[in-house]
């Protein structure tokens, strides 16, 4: 047993439960709880605290800074749900479908605000410098501007065909990736550690963050549903472009580019469109490439971590990356 990963697991959960939500109004407060209980990896609050363990810290420092991570992940998956006219999150049901569209936009905006007030913590009164507090405060709020663009982007990229990987790549960058790295930065601040201490754990998100995006991808045309939580080839039915859609683009021509392209572009795709595009996936390699490209990134994360000392914390983050390459959901 590892007993260091109880302990994160440990101080996340202890800080979810001291999360102040209030009871009342239960239509505004009722379906953030619904949202955090519905489980999910928790990944974003555990690099918060290692990020801060591996640049010398205290990881019970940055649980505030880990709450506030996760709420306003929990945020953009509400906002997102209502976009993207999602039914289901995590094998139950969202929350506009729980509730209504109103209802979950409304907890959406409380859950920024809360997740934001999370960062109070860090005062001269709590050991802090000015500085830092204010880094925190920085840091959250880019994250949350560059993760909009991101979501932007996205609902852009629907309506054109003409998308190029680097176009997708920033997407998402800002979309996905912002996040992750903002979250081993933010546990880097919390330590006090160095701008190039922060660095590195910034681009150990980041390449984190674009290999979690483009494996998602990859497990929605290939993961079983039950335990990944979506219908196979849901990305093809609502017709957005992922890394796999992309590459397989580049790689058609003639008529059987055209009509992939027409499926895409249907939003009453049969079930058997949807299994054609994915076989298409298959025969002309676009699986075993973004295999390569999810594994290539996290080796590069590794490799970054030779700029930090052997720690729990170092081995933590090994772990932790060798279960994303492995994950089925």
């Amino acid at each position: 047993m590892n007993t260091k990963t109880d302990r994160l697991s440990a101080l996340i959960e202890t800080g979810l439960q001291r999360t102040e939500i209030p009871q009342t109004p239960k239509s505004l407060y009722d379906p953030i709880r619904y949202i955090l209980h519905m489980g999910g990896k928790r990944l974003r609050p555990r690099l918060v605290l290692i990020g801060c363990g591996l640049a010398g810290g205290d990881p019970e420092k940055a649980v505030p800074a880990a709450m506030s991570v996760e709420l306003l992940h929990n945020f953009t998956l509400i906002h997102d749900d209502i976009m993207d006219q999602a039914e289901s999150r995590r094998g139950k049901p969202t929350v506009h479908m729980r509730w209504d569209t109103s209802a979950a936009i409304l907890s959406g905006d409380s859950m920024f605000a809360l997740a934001m007030a999370q960062l109070d913590f860090y005062t001269a009164e709590n050991g802090f410098t000015p500085e830092t507090g204010l880094r925190l405060y920085r840091d959250f709020s880019q994250a949350s501007i560059t993760v909009c663009e991101g979501q932007a982007m996205d609902m852009d990229f629907e309506a054109s065909l003409e998308v190029s990987l680097d176009d997708y790549l920033e997407m998402i960058r800002c979309k996905t990736a912002a996040l992750i790295q903002t979250s081993l930065t933010m546990g880097g601040s919390v330590a006090e550690a160095d701008e190039e201490t922060i660095h590195e754990l910034g681009q150990i998100g980041l390449d984190a963050g674009i290999a979690f995006q483009i494996q998602d991808d990859l497990l929605d045309a290939t993961a079983d549903p039950d335990k990944f939580g979506k219908r196979k080839g849901g990305d093809i039915y609502e017709g957005k472009k992922t890394w796999l859609t992309i590459q397989l683009l580049n790689r058609l021509s003639g008529e059987e580019k055209s009509k992939v392209e027409q499926i895409l572009q249907n939003r009453a795709s049969t079930a058997q469109d949807v299994e054609g595009v994915i076989r298409l996936y298959e025969e002309h390699g676009v699986i075993s490439d973004a295999v390569d490209a999810i594994k290539n990134r996290y080796i590069s994360c590794l490799e970054r971590l030779d700029h930090f000392p052997d720690s729990t914390f170092k081995d933590e983050i090994r772990i932790l990356m060798d279960k994303l390459t492995k994950r089925e959901n």
